[in-house]
């Protein structure tokens, strides 16, 4: 039987750190312990709640609670690597471009977290790259990063203003980027928002150091960037109106009532034309409490005179125009009264 590990080592630890603390080399040589990088161990049965079938539960209804998304789980799997990575890394290396975006949980492409297999390890000039498995190394000029510890995960990582500047060289689609500025400076709007994390002036300082890859990009992309988004498919569905040549809508509208009373948050909204926009996003379907407030909304919206206008994923990727012909068609209507 396996030596037990002492308490301190009860999750991700380094060789180092376990050899120092007297555990045997033959202990950390077994295959209990899982060797996510070299020169670290992870205790048994650690990393393994994501790929476990059996359903969480809902510690307020001791109920099932909701199955993860495909996304949010690829997300959980990056962030356990980082943290595991964490405890080997050198005292000037930190987290950057797309594992520093997952960190932040700047909204990105599926495809980007999904695929994403070595964790972006950067150092500042003239510190030379890291070169390990499973880390893609990066080497960039100390005026172009601010370096801090994520709050909540302890790991040193680039700033989000930063880390936005490095996605440029990353994030091919101009929507996406924005989306991800958007997500960094997204003011607090619902009850447990978290706050901002950062501003729109520290976009522009972020990129105002000097020459960077994606340059260009970032200086298209920052006018754009707005508050008030709550999602990527928000912000998406808000750019292609607009490079449709339609007046700009309002983000997360409030409609209230003659009291001052909430009447609902609109994602999109021409309150001039009482035209609202209302993505509906896959976990609206598979949460049926949520589909249920939503039915209610929407009549709601429609008994105060609004024209409400639901848009899906697949007609937001695959078929653009179609929205854009909606709205254009509906504010004609409207515009006609």
């Amino acid at each position: 039987m396996p030596i037990d590990l002492p308490d301190e080592f009860e999750s991700a630890f380094s060789v180092a750190e376990a050899l120092r603390a007297g555990v045997p080399a033959s202990r950390l040589r077994r295959v209990d312990l899982g060797r996510p990088f070299r020169g670290m161990r992870t205790a048994p049965n650690v990393g393994t709640s994501s790929l476990d079938p059996a359903p969480d539960l809902d510690p307020a209804t001791d109920h099932a609670a909701k199955p993860k998304s495909a996304f949010e789980l690829a997300r959980e799997a990056v962030v356990e690597r980082a943290r595991h990575f964490a405890v080997i890394m050198l005292p000037h290396e930190f987290f950057s471009h797309v594992t520093a975006a997952i960190l932040w949980d700047l909204w990105l492409p599926f495809a980007l977290v999904r695929d994403h297999a070595a964790l972006d390890v950067a150092v500042c000039a003239p510190a030379r790259h890291p070169r390990r498995a499973g880390v893609a190394g990066h080497q960039t000029p100390r005026r172009f990063v601010h370096v801090v510890t994520h709050p909540t995960l302890g790991v040193r990582l680039a700033s989000p203003a930063s880390t936005w500047a490095q996605l440029a060289s990353v994030i091919g689609d101009p929507y996406d980027l924005v989306a991800a500025g958007d997500a960094a400076v997204r003011e607090p709007m619902f009850e447990g928002d978290p706050p901002a994390l950062a501003t729109p002036a520290q976009l522009a300082r972020a990129i105002a150091e000097g020459r960077r890859a994606g340059i260009t990009a970032l200086r298209t992309a920052l006018p754009r960037v707005r508050t008030r988004s709550a999602s990527r498919p928000e912000t998406r569905c808000r750019l292609l109106l607009v490079d449709a040549g339609l007046p700009e809508p309002r983000l997360n509208w409030s409609l209230v009532d003659a009291h001052g009373n909430t009447i609902a948050c609109i994602d999109l909204a021409y309150p001039e034309l009482k035209i609202a926009v209302e993505y509906e996003g896959q976990h609206h379907l598979r949460d049926s409490a949520q589909w249920t407030k939503d039915i209610a909304r929407y009549e709601l919206l429609a008994a105060h005179g609004w024209l409400v206008i639901r848009i899906t994923k697949d007609a937001l990727f695959s078929d653009p125009q179609s929205i854009v012909e909606r709205v254009r068609a509906a504010r004609a209507l409207r515009a006609a009264r």
